[in-house]
């Protein structure tokens, strides 16, 4: 799921990445929103809370949510950056380097998360925000844009859309292709919930220690 790309990449391979990442971003999302109270797998909320603050003559606060917003997006550069400059030397690695960054983050996280809880809150939301820019680039490029796993709107825009469509869409092959997409849609919106769950879950009871279940289930994606 991680090394085919164009057109040996299959819809079983997209299911394959879209369940393991989602799965990922839904536990970060949740256990990065119970810890430090910041949104960690998406940027579209910090941009309300930028203006607002910028506008109230905040601008220490304005500057700590820019920073979110710079860190998800210097997330999404470094790991296509890394993706050109790995494949002109050897492309079997490409996807696994960004890929190891993120689990390794989420294990520091996961181990060191409850000091910085204290110290410097902002540090963890930076952190998981890179990470998700990391992953959001990664899974677009492999998958062509075919797969997004780090937030739901874009999903549920799709959803609508696709649905819709099938009242329309009566030739077989226009169905097939259809059924298929909206199965990629769910797969994605259902891990990503079932990441939200389990990650609240076990937040009660491990805090950011279950940041280390989602780098493990990087690296077991990876094996």
């Amino acid at each position: 799921m991680f090394k085919h790309i164009g057109k040996t990449r299959t819809a079983k391979h997209n299911l394959r990445i879209a369940s393991l990442l989602s799965f990922v971003a839904g536990i970060v999302n949740v256990a990065g929103f119970i810890a430090v109270h910041r949104l960690t797998t998406n940027v579209t909320g910090h941009f309300a809370f930028f203006v607002d603050e910028v506008l109230k003559l905040h601008f220490r606060e304005g500057f700590i949510y820019f920073l979110f917003i710079f860190f998800f997006f210097l997330g999404s550069f470094v790991s296509n950056f890394l993706v050109e400059l790995i494949s002109r030397k050897n492309a079997i690695y490409i996807y696994i380097i960004p890929t190891i960054i993120e689990s390794f983050i989420l294990f520091s996280l996961g181990i060191f998360g409850k000091f910085l809880i204290v110290e410097n809150p902002n540090t963890i939301a930076l952190s998981l925000l890179f990470a998700m820019g990391l992953q959001n680039s990664l899974v677009t490029s492999i998958s062509k844009a075919t797969v997004r796993t780090t937030h739901l709107t874009g999903l549920f825009t799709d959803l609508g859309i696709e649905l819709s469509q099938l009242f329309f869409y009566k030739m077989a092959e226009q169905k097939n292709r259809l059924y298929s997409s909206i199965k990629l849609r769910l797969t994605i919106i259902s891990f990503f919930f079932l990441g939200g769950i389990i990650g609240g879950i076990f937040y009660g009871l491990f805090e950011l220690h279950v940041l280390i279940l989602a780098g493990t289930t990087l690296l077991i994606g990876i094996a």
